[in-house]
């Protein structure tokens, strides 16, 4: 993979400006900074290897040479301004890559809400969304995708971060058995941003999100933090993005995205 390879598999798809490195601290840092300096609504950073890397709560993600992809998305408004928008954008970045490895390898993949996917109980991709600002003025979103493609992805502890733990980590060719070209792979990831993307505020949108819930109708524990946390029933999503549950007392409760962390407790319908 390189600048001129990138830019000949995705010509056809309706992006901004495109720039590849071999190596780079993190690419959502890269395209904050970029965006701040006035890059195009669709502008695409990719590169082979983050050596500083960050998933959600600047946690460390992995991302060695020659294996996964890392790519952020810059997207300018015309975003939903009824609230939301960084939970929306990081669910159209989970059910993009939902589709591609349903659509390319016939993958279950699912999400673990907010921004994590999943098959087969493993995590195998990661989203980080983030706002950019001018002064009050939102002026981008940043959507980062990593996605662990070659067994050499996966960290040698086999999970990533305290939380996940009891999601250990996975790569797609493991998943697929069979190997994987991330570049093409990156192209059918793109196109199903791309193609989900003006629809982010329909309830279609929502609907299918809410379709690829991870552990719906499932009981869960709810780690807000270390000494807070809830057991409940996932239900589904609401309009904004936000999960709603139901506790044992029967009440409702809406979960909005933050440091929260879900747990299973039992797999089996309620």
């Amino acid at each position: 993979m390189n600048q001129t390879t990138l830019e000949t598999a995705l010509s056809d798809l309706s992006l901004g400006e495109i720039r590849y490195f071999d190596a780079i601290g993190s690419t959502n840092d890269y395209a904050a900074r970029w965006a701040g300096e006035g890059a195009p609504d669709r502008s695409l950073v990719v590169a082979d290897e983050q050596t500083a890397g960050r998933g959600r709560g600047a946690r460390h993600w992995f991302t060695p040479p020659g294996s996964a992809l890392a790519m952020s998305l810059i997207l300018r408004p015309a975003l939903p301004e009824e609230g939301g928008q960084i939970t929306r954008v990081a669910g159209l970045g989970a059910l993009g890559v939902c589709g591609a490895l349903q659509q390319s390898y016939r993958l279950p993949a699912e999400i673990k809400w907010p921004n994590d996917v999943l098959v087969r109980g493993r995590k195998v991709a990661g989203v980080l969304a983030e706002a950019s600002w001018v002064g009050n003025r939102l002026s981008a979103v940043i959507l980062g995708i990593g996605i662990n493609v070659a067994p050499n992805s996966i960290p040698q502890d086999d999970w990533v971060g305290y939380h996940d733990r009891p999601f250990p980590a996975t790569c797609v060719e493991a998943a697929a058995g069979e190997p994987v070209a991330r570049l093409a792979l990156l192209r059918v990831v793109l196109a199903e941003l791309l193609d989900w993307l003006p629809r982010l505020s329909s309830p279609e949108f929502i609907r299918a999100w809410s379709e690829r819930l991870a552990f719906r109708g499932d009981w869960v524990q709810v780690v807000a933090s270390k000494t807070e946390s809830l057991e409940g029933r996932i239900v589904n999503l609401n309009g904004d993005g936000s999960l709603r549950v139901e506790l044992r007392s029967g009440e409702s409760k809406s979960l909005q995205v933050g440091e929260i962390h879900l747990r299973p407790i039992d797999r089996s319908p309620k």
